[in-house]
């Protein structure tokens, strides 16, 4: 059970955490200051630190220092970039926003804790296949070394199907487009199954040569071919006791999806160029940016491979249909490209979150990780402009003014102005082109907080209570005087 230390002042978010990561199955103590926690406890002796980033006396960076190899995790208010920018450069291994999603906070202590116990773990053995000895899998190696983000509801989708998958040991297929997170996915699953300390293989199907995947997948015995000059332990036998991770299965040939069967079927496989199986025991999780069903079709992939694959599935859902997400994310990866480059804090500007959010974004989050990089690299201020993300104009025509202004827009529709009806004249077409999102969602509020309570607004909007207050905060909106 891994032991944590909560450091904040504020009681009530104090107890709240305590309380969430209790019901995780985490060990927790709890502190008010820098230098409580220093009188009650020796920091070495936990795996993980989460503080507030402003504390009484001293602030929460100090524990950086303090804390040695113990990784701590910052806590600061949604608005404080530079803050967070900083906290990162002195040390800190994440930073998470208050206020704080439930699962984006559990999501983040798994990867940071997943992420530690690796670093401790010694070296492989030269001829000892490791996780990260496989090819590049489908999703970028920031993301992969942090933690699924998301509060929409294809996300919290998501994150439900995850947690229900994790609790078996059923073969899951993902299936997604490139760059939706399909590894990550993947990690997350192993990392809340009970093979967590054992380890978990990624093998890119596309990235081996067809002459060499059922060598590399199975091994080989020395002399199977020429080459062989040595006996040769596959992936798959290396993930013995854990996880195997086949990103891209429906590139594999078909001799090795023959034999990859016959490991789901009898639990053993065959080394090249050997006639004695060997048993293992593995939980196989594969990938897909194709059309499986449709492969069986075109005999390009085995259909009782394809149903032993097919027992649990899921389906990541494309950026473009995340909506918020994009800018969360977005500002994640500006903090760390930031940070990585030892650049000052940078900011998007309203105009490059209109511009996010009506870009249809077809390389999904890789492509957004790797816009936001080049923004930070050519940015001479501290804003980011579209023009600096380098998004291909065929592709932001995906969301215009008028739709987006009839997404707050009821569903009635009458001559009086109600309730809720967006905030404009019926001749005032001219007015709608000019205003944005944000124009909208502020003018609707203040228009209507009077007349309707913060359930009533949230429902009109089409968003949660929680999402009405952030955006409260952000724009600056008060809310009515009782």
């Amino acid at each position: 059970m891994s032991n944590i230390l909560i450091v904040e002042d504020e009681d009530v978010i104090r107890t709240a955490l305590k309380k969430l990561l209790e019901r995780n199955d985490y060990q927790v103590s709890i502190a008010g200051s820098v230098d409580q926690a220093l009188e009650q406890f020796r920091l070495d002796d936990f795996d993980l630190v989460i503080s507030d980033l402003r504390l009484p006396g001293r602030e929460g960076t100090d524990l950086i220092e303090l804390a040695g190899q113990t990784p701590v995790l910052i806590m600061t208010s949604y608005a404080s970039m530079r803050s967070a920018i900083e906290a990162m450069k002195q040390g800190a291994v994440d930073y998470i926003a208050k206020p704080f999603d439930h699962e984006e906070m559990l999501q983040s202590i798994a990867a940071i804790l997943s992420q530690s116990a690796a670093a401790q773990q010694p070296a492989p053995a030269p001829n000892t296949p490791a996780a990260d000895d496989s090819s590049p899998g489908d999703e970028s190696d920031e993301l992969s070394a942090g933690q699924m983000l998301g509060r929409s509801q294809p996300m919290l989708e998501l994150f439900s199907r995850i947690r229900k998958v994790a609790r078996t040991d059923a073969t899951v297929l993902i299936q997604g487009e490139s760059g939706t997170g399909k590894e990550l996915a993947a990690h997350s699953i192993h990392q809340q199954s009970q093979r967590h300390d054992a380890p978990m293989i990624s093998v890119n199907c596309a990235a081996i040569p067809e002459t060499l995947i059922e060598s590399e997948l199975f091994g080989h015995e020395k002399g199977a071919f020429t080459g062989a000059v040595n006996t040769h332990r596959g992936l798959i036998e290396a993930a013995n006791g854990g996880t195997l991770f086949l990103d891209e299965i429906g590139e594999l040939p078909l001799e090795a999806q023959a034999r990859l069967l016959r490991v789901l079927q009898e639990g053993e496989i065959r080394r090249v160029g050997s006639v004695q199986p060997m048993q293992v025991d593995i939980r196989l999780i594969a990938a897909t940016h194709r059309d499986l069903k449709a492969l069986t079709r075109t005999g390009k992939f085995r259909e009782d491979l394809f149903y032993r694959l097919y027992i649990m599935e899921i389906a990541m859902p494309p950026l473009r249909d995340r909506g918020e997400d994009i800018i969360e994310l977005a500002n994640k990866f500006l903090l760390k490209a930031c940070a990585r480059m030892g650049c000052a804090a940078m900011q998007l500007s309203p105009q490059t979150r209109q511009a996010m959010l009506a870009y249809q974004w077809p390389g999904n989050v890789r492509e957004l990780e790797n816009a936001i990089e080049r923004a930070v690299i050519l940015n001479e201020t501290d804003q980011i402009t579209p023009e600096l993300l380098g998004l291909d104009p065929q592709y932001s025509a995906r969301q215009t003014e008028q739709s987006a202004t009839e997404a707050y827009r009821s569903p009635s529709v009458s001559h009086e102005k109600p309730v809720g009806e967006p905030f404009m004249d019926s001749d005032s077409s001219t007015q709608s082109a000019a205003l944005s999102l944000e124009d909208y969602f502020q003018r609707f509020v203040l228009d209507n907080q009077d007349q309707m309570t913060e359930t009533e607004l949230a429902k009109r909007l089409g968003i949660s209570r929680k999402t009405l207050w952030e955006r409260r905060q952000k724009l600056g909106i008060p809310r009515k005087p009782k």
